[in-house]
């Protein structure tokens, strides 16, 4: 039986959270079946569009879920860069159009609509080579009336660049359509290539209205409190990094992202400006925000390693345990105790590295009360195996434990 998750409000910020209820044991092992993939990991949003959208499908897979848009955008009709673009290719119109995503080509239509130029400038375009990034660039350019001239079959603006360089761009005007955030390398390419080129800023990111939720998603992600974070667009991924230095943590995100949370991106377009700082992501074949979110169900899990211990199946998550397929909620403290135990397996932990992950002001009777508490949530005391004057370790299964001493 799949997992049902509830909704509740957040303390603080009102960010939608789905809580997954338990799925009843299973004794024969631990059935992925039972379980919602996500079940038991805390998820991050950070994006400004389709936000809800994505939020619903990783709460269907089971995720707690906290939403924290790292940017805002700027609405077309109010940019009067795109107007002075548009009245440019208007006046001298482009020899090729290249469209970036659907979005912006089908706002960039709409924002000259408000202006009274879009009559014009679709008629400037009638006589442009039109090229699409993807499908849904192909989209918004027939649905203004116009016909693309070729679509790279694997959505990348490197393929894009790579045709217009074999074709030939030199003493052409090239009108690029931004996505966002400049395209410095595609841009200079043409250049060096004798275009003569014309950036289209059809949208502008800024701080999002709401700073204080998206500080204190960095301090979540700093503080170890999220499984991982989610990527759109690649200024989302900018624009986290620029908030975190703004506050003076972005070595400190930058550490989370690269040793605990998962960056997953929707694309390696999006996943450039982690990248640049060294940080792991992880993206699907198809650019697609389902996609995502499917891949991500896949590659979260493998993660976190299943455990014969004491006759059960145990598998840590971010904020609970699977228990024969059941899903167990633990509070952060004792999820750190567990952690430490887990880290070697069978082999005996000392008190003091026990009381170490509690923190610096617990005291030695914790660890005793930590580890009490820790059996009941996991539901068997012989999970955790007492090993006297030593300290204590996960009791994993005969044939599984380690020789003592390695």
């Amino acid at each position: 039986m799949s997992a049902t998750p509830s909704t509740l409000s957040a303390a603080g910020g009102g960010a939608q959270r789905a809580v997954p209820a338990p799925a009843r044991p299973d004794t024969r092992g631990e059935p992925a079946a039972t379980v919602a993939p996500l079940a038991g990991f805390t998820v991050a949003v950070t994006a400004a569009r389709r936000a809800d959208e994505l939020a619903a499908m990783l709460r269907r897979k089971g995720a707690e879920v906290v939403c924290a848009p790292a940017l805002r955008i700027v609405p077309l009709s109010d940019d009067q860069r795109l107007a002075a673009a548009s009245r440019e290719l208007i006046r001298r119109p482009a020899d090729v159009v290249v469209a970036t995503t659907g979005i912006g080509f089908r706002g960039w239509v709409e924002a000259c609509e408000t202006w009274g130029t879009a009559e014009p400038l679709l008629a400037a375009m009638h006589g442009s080579r039109l090229l699409a990034r993807g499908p849904k660039a192909k989209g918004a350019i027939r649905a203004a009336g116009l016909t693309e001239e070729w679509s790279p079959p694997s959505e990348s603006s490197a393929e894009v660049l790579d045709y217009l360089l074999a074709t030939g761009v030199e003493g052409l005007r090239v009108a690029v359509q931004l996505h966002g955030e400049p395209l410095p390398d595609f841009c200079a390419a043409l250049r060096l290539a004798g275009a003569e080129v014309v950036e289209v800023p059809v949208y502008r990111w800024t701080l999002p209205d709401d700073v204080a939720a998206l500080d204190r998603l960095i301090d979540d992600i700093t503080g170890g409190g999220v499984d991982a974070v989610t990527f759109t667009s690649a200024p989302a991924a900018a624009g986290l990094l620029d908030r975190a230095e703004a506050i003076g943590v972005r070595e400190a995100l930058v550490r989370a992202l690269t040793r605990d949370a998962l960056a997953m991106c929707v694309g390696p377009v999006t996943a450039r400006p982690l990248m640049a700082h060294d940080v792991p992501t992880v993206w699907p074949g198809r650019a697609r925000i389902g996609a995502l979110v499917k891949r991500l169900a896949e590659e979260l899990p493998g993660r976190f390693p299943s455990l014969p211990v004491a006759g059960h199946r145990l598998r840590l998550r971010g904020h609970a345990v699977l228990v024969d397929g059941a899903v167990r909620p633990v509070s952060p403290a004792l999820m750190r105790v567990l952690r430490e135990l887990a880290r070697r397996p069978g082999q005996v932990r000392d008190r003091a590295d026990l009381l170490a992950s509690l923190g610096g002001d617990a005291d030695a009777h914790a660890v005793e009360t930590a580890v009490a508490r820790l059996r009941t949530a996991l539901g068997d005391p012989k999970i955790i195996q007492t090993v006297v004057k030593r300290g204590y370790r996960l009791a994993l299964d005969s044939g599984d434990c380690p020789p003592e001493g390695d």
